[in-house]
């Protein structure tokens, strides 16, 4: 039941038991899910299970003090929210209670039981444009006008689901509380702007599209390594202190979604009050107007009720599916899906079900599976097309990925970032582990990245993953007898990937520049460090000894394009710099040209004709004293 408009009472039972959240009552005459009022002081509850005469409640507030005899009062209707102009730049509970409007009646920071609120304000006046005329056939899901919602977004006012459509008798432009007709059908239906829809049911939609657009993020190792397209899901898994609400912070701050929701489920006070404090003041990178013009917050942090985490995630899932239906890229980060489990076990160890593996539900995959498939790319009913991303941060204890809420969201999600404890405490971050994280999105969003970025882009990011992997080989080794014991290609090799780790990888999210990176930028990055790692092998070839390739001038300057404003001229003139010295290290003794340099040239001559561009090359191996070393054109 909407909290807009006052149900009315279809029955009334009375209280049996109660155990925290979990309330018992007799005599209801109940179905699933309704809402319910439970208590003398009316606290907002939903039936989870009916057995005989026995009614089972999760309670969404506190139940000191309530006891039994006294009354429940059922609605008769389902859990929903209300849909409609001035859910942006809201904060809710897990609920939609606004807590602005909360704080207002309360006069207090903390919530008093039984208080309510619509989700949406019923008297303030919206400017309505109509997008229909007299004589124009409507069916349910069309756009039949458009309100301003915030600078930045067009509220478009859509005929409900589940309307039977018909004939536009009577409209006008004007203004209007989300209450008043403004659309009149020859059917006697009257379209509002506000809606209402059940939290746990998903919204009708067309056709599931495949994506083929990537969500930028401003992140580095993201939006290069591991993208994450629109439409499609990700987690983000890692222990206590890793950054996992920073990362997701930074998703939220300058993703190109259109709609930003952002569920604080269970998650400290303090995090949430950094992205309250923080969001009004910042500038959206797209648009340069307030980001809390494009956000909704839902916050529902570790002292709210257990019962209200497990519906906020339904509550910020059905609001991004309201905006996807007007054809809008909505992202929802959920931090953290954990919490929502946690609250899951809690509620059903007191139901006394049969308890899975560590004590979760049985039924645990089974809502993650749920959640997440509600996002994707979608052809709408009305004709536009919209996507939800869901990004979901995950809280293992100790940072075992082994257990069920880690194990089952990778079984559906197609992105992982893994963080790193151990790259966090050396002040690593993103501490996301390149050698454990995946993208299964890379290949179905290449030709994004080339026709929007550069052609080379899928080579380009190969040769890096492929140098990163043998980085890790080979720490192997160097753990065990040193780095002086390898040959100087491998030595070359790591300190080429030391730049990718510094310069590449890392990015601070508190620098005003580096805090965000576009795709541009990215990639000129990484060309930057291929540029190096192509010049210094040429001059190992040329037998120029490791610590004088490392020991140029030129080459800390890589760590700082990232934080470069006017990055272009920078990074040409750093590649011109490391260019000419490493080349005057050896040219000087009239080497023409390198083996190593000719035999690529050659090659890239080669890929050119055949039609394809190869940047990844492997390297030759290394000429023994007194041996000359030759290759030859190989026949057609």
């Amino acid at each position: 039941m909407s909290k807009a408009t006052q149900a009315e009472i279809t029955d009334t039972g009375e209280i049996d038991s109660v155990s925290g959240p979990v309330v018992t009552a007799v005599d209801l005459d109940a179905r699933m899910n309704d809402v319910v009022y439970v208590g003398d002081e009316g606290l907002m509850g939903e039936v989870i299970e009916i057995e005989g005469n026995v009614t089972t409640i999760q309670v969404y507030e506190e139940t000191s003090g309530v006891g039994p005899e006294e009354p429940v009062e059922n609605t008769g209707e389902p859990l929903s929210v209300d849909l409609g102009p001035g859910m942006l730049d809201s904060i809710y509970d897990g609920v939609q209670r606004p807590l602005d409007v909360l704080q207002e009646k309360m006069d207090d920071a903390f919530l008093d039981r039984g208080v309510t609120a619509p989700g949406i304000d019923l008297d303030k006046s919206w400017e309505f444009e109509p997008e229909v005329a007299e004589g124009d056939s409507v069916t349910a899901g069309d756009i039949v006008g458009i309100v301003s919602e915030t600078v930045t977004i067009d509220h478009k006012v859509m005929v409900p689901p589940g309307s039977d459509g018909g004939e536009v008798t009577a409209v006008e432009a004007g203004e209007f509380t989300v209450t008043d007709p403004v659309v009149t059908l020859d059917t006697g239906e009257e379209i509002q702007m506000r809606q209402e829809w059940p939290v746990r049911e998903q919204r009708p939609t067309g056709e599931k599209q495949t994506p083929t657009e990537p969500l930028i993020s401003g992140q580095r190792i993201q939006d290069g390594l591991f993208p994450i397209a629109k439409g499609g899901t990700a987690a983000i898994p890692g222990p206590f202190g890793s950054g996992k609400t920073v990362t997701q912070q930074q998703l939220a701050k300058w993703s190109d979604a259109d709609i930003v929701v952002y569920i604080g489920c269970g998650e400290r006070g303090n995090e949430m009050t950094e992205v309250i404090e923080d969001f009004p003041e910042l500038p959206d990178p797209q648009t340069g107007n307030p980001l809390m013009a494009r956000t909704t917050l839902i916050a529902n942090t570790s002292n709210m009720p257990v019962a209200a985490r497990e519906s906020c995630v339904y509550t910020g899932i059905t609001i991004a599916e309201y905006y996807r239906d007007m054809g809008y890229d909505v992202a929802l980060m959920a931090d953290s899906t954990s919490r929502w489990a946690e609250a899951m076990r809690e509620i059903s160890s007191r139901l006394e079900e049969m308890p899975g593996e560590e004590g979760y539900p049985a039924y645990l995959a089974a809502r993650l599976a749920q959640f997440y498939e509600r996002a994707g790319y979608f052809e709408n009913t009305n004709g536009t097309e919209g996507s939800i991303s869901v990004i979901g941060a995950v809280s293992p204890p100790g940072g075992d990925f082994s257990e069920p809420v880690t194990q089952n969201t990778l079984r559906i999600t197609k992105c992982f970032w893994a963080l790193d404890a151990d790259l966090a405490e050396r002040r690593h971050f993103p501490s996301i582990n390149w050698n454990e994280s995946y993208s299964l999105y890379r290949d179905q969003l290449d030709d994004w990245f080339i026709e929007n970025v550069d052609e080379d882009w899928p080579d380009t990011r190969q040769w890096a993953v492929d140098t990163l992997d043998e980085e890790g080989e080979l720490q192997e080794i160097v753990q065990l007898v040193g780095k002086d014991a390898l040959p100087e290609d491998q030595q070359l090799t790591l300190e080429v990937s030391r730049y990718l780790r510094e310069a590449y990888l890392q990015q601070n999210a508190l620098h005003e520049v580096d805090t965000y990176c576009g795709p541009d930028k990215t990639f000129a990055i990484l060309t930057a460090i291929k540029r190096f790692s192509d010049e210094a092998f040429d001059a190992l070839d040329a037998g120029v000894p490791v610590e004088e390739i490392v020991d140029i001038d030129s080459l800390p300057r890589l760590n700082r394009i990232g934080v470069q404003e006017e990055w272009e001229p920078y990074v040409d003139e750093v590649e011109s710099e490391m260019a000419e010295q490493l080349r005057g290290l050896y040219w000087w003794k009239n080497t023409k040209l390198s083996t190593r340099s000719a035999a690529h040239s050659y090659s890239r001559r080669l890929t050119r004709q055949s039609g394809t561009t190869r940047l990844s090359r492997s390297k030759p191996r290394r000429a023994r004293p007194n041996e000359v070393r030759s290759w030859s054109r190989p026949a057609a």
